[in-house]
């Protein structure tokens, strides 16, 4: 049932062969790899823009390879049974797998998340497999327990710096560094970022007079460094390390001390027009960042220089921007999701939204599976490797779409007194790590209403 998501490589016995070691598998295999080379070089009516292939050498397998084969067995059971007994075989779990599993067979039901009045949820990240923490547009930083259905809300931080002038426009940005230990958002001041330590959550210092408007986008380089992006149009550079900070009360021991620091580095953004988005792409060392006007920066992540702009085509409310390892930028804008080559900044494929006037809001990776998520209370699902969205394996005649529930307006947001009826735009989503849960928040598009969404697909 789950074949393809766990995968064991069983040892022989002396005189013996593992149970999965059927040489009618072979048969079977080289049947389905000529269907498959039958279905490519068919001609299609409307050809790609971008193909790949998997493998371009010989199609024919090694003896070795065969064997390897037979000896792998692709049952949960002998996965189980392999780990729990600490026997001496390879085993390996794609987690990628699970999300595509469940997706498919339509198995993740929703639960709404009742927030009370609180206006549109912006970010999100999974702190466990059962805490997920989200930033909302009223500067309220909260905590979801999904086993025990509770909402948690903790501090936002500020300094007593007297004169600051205070920004207010919400947490629009939440990230977690590389080894987990420290979490960065936006500080009671928008113009600020707040580190956390993790995973208690405690408040670690204030990172401030690096920005003037409010910050829209973060992204570590590692476990020490982190980049902000704002609506100022300049790119900020901030170093988290608690040996150089100076805690008030005494030291970092006692409870709450909150340190200051400032920025390493301010550079402004040219040709941008407030910063929208930022991603880290780890390959090339580089920072790509979107700003609102239709263009892609780049930075060398090393020594913080901007090296090239380029305008995008046709991109009209560009609001978010998604790394993946194999080379690739993801862009949403008002009506698809483009693909661009990082190495080039070319793009690569168009991918247009299933549904009229349907924005897109938010985009992320998980393996090679695009989530979107969209302006209409709809998640969308797009596989990169095979250039289409996922197909849904309990009816055939649809993709798979998870459709969100309505959400709340409150009623003196009402619009000339009638009962306002809409569904909510998806800011935010983020997967567990095991990718069988799938979290995702938002609210009313226009900004004058005020209401949210938050729920947890499982």
């Amino acid at each position: 049932m789950f074949n393809g998501m766990v995968q064991t490589i069983r040892n022989s016995i002396v005189g013996t062969y593992p149970s999965c070691h059927v040489n009618s598998r072979l048969d079977e295999r080289r049947a389905k790899a000529r269907a498959l080379r039958a279905e490519r070089r068919r001609k299609p009516d409307k050809p790609d823009d971008f193909v790949t292939y998997e493998d371009s050498g010989s199609d024919e397998e090694t003896p070795e390879q065969q064997e390897e084969v037979l000896h792998t067995s692709y049952n949960v059971y002998d996965f189980i049974r392999s780990r729990e007994n600490g026997l001496n075989e390879r085993r390996s779990f794609n987690f990628e797998q699970t999300s595509r599993y469940v997706l498919t067979h339509d198995m993740l039901r929703e639960t709404q998340i009742s927030l009370g009045y609180i206006n549109k949820v912006f970010c999100s990240k999974w702190l466990s497999n059962r805490q997920v923490i989200f930033g909302t547009k009223c500067n309220k930083l909260l905590v979801y327990d999904v086993n025990m259905r509770r909402v948690d809300a903790i501090p936002t931080l500020s300094t007593n710096r007297p004169n600051h002038p205070e920004v207010q426009g919400g947490l629009h940005a939440i990230e977690i560094n590389p080894s987990r230990t420290y979490l960065a958002t936006g500080a009671r001041n928008s113009a600020d970022i707040a580190i956390y330590r993790l995973p208690t959550l405690d408040p670690v210092c204030v990172g401030e007079n690096g920005h003037r408007d409010l910050i829209m986008g973060m992204c570590w380089l590692d476990d020490q460094f982190i980049v902000s992006g704002s609506k100022d149009s300049r790119m900020a550079l901030w170093r988290v390390n608690e040996e150089h900070m100076e805690f008030p009360d005494g030291g970092k021991e006692f409870c709450p001390t909150v340190a200051t620091i400032n920025p390493l580095c301010v550079r402004d953004c040219r040709t941008a027009q407030r910063i929208r988005s930022l991603c880290f792409n780890k390959e090339f060392r580089e920072i790509a960042a979107l700003s609102l006007n239709g263009y892609i920066h780049v930075f060398n992540a090393e020594t913080f220089k901007q090296k090239l702009s380029r305008k995008l085509p046709n991109c009209q409310d560009n609001v978010s921007i998604a790394y993946h390892s194999d080379g690739l930028y993801a862009i949403g804008c008002r009506s698809y999701t483009i693909l661009l080559d990082t190495r080039t900044l070319q793009t690569i494929k168009k991918i247009t939204s299933r549904y009229s006037g349907c924005g897109i809001r938010a985009t992320s990776f998980e393996g090679n599976l695009l989530t979107v998520g969209t302006g209409l209370g709809m998640l969308l699902f797009y596989d990169i490797r095979a250039g289409k969205y996922l197909e849904s394996s309990v009816n055939a005649s649809r993709t798979v779409t998870l459709k969100c529930s309505k959400g709340i307006v409150y009623p003196e947001d009402e619009m000339d007194g009638f009962n306002v009826k809409y569904v909510p735009a998806i800011y935010t989503h983020c997967y567990d790590s095991t990718g069988m849960r799938l979290f995702a928040a938002g609210g009313p598009l226009p900004a004058t209403l005020v209401g949210n969404y938050a729920g947890v697909w499982q």
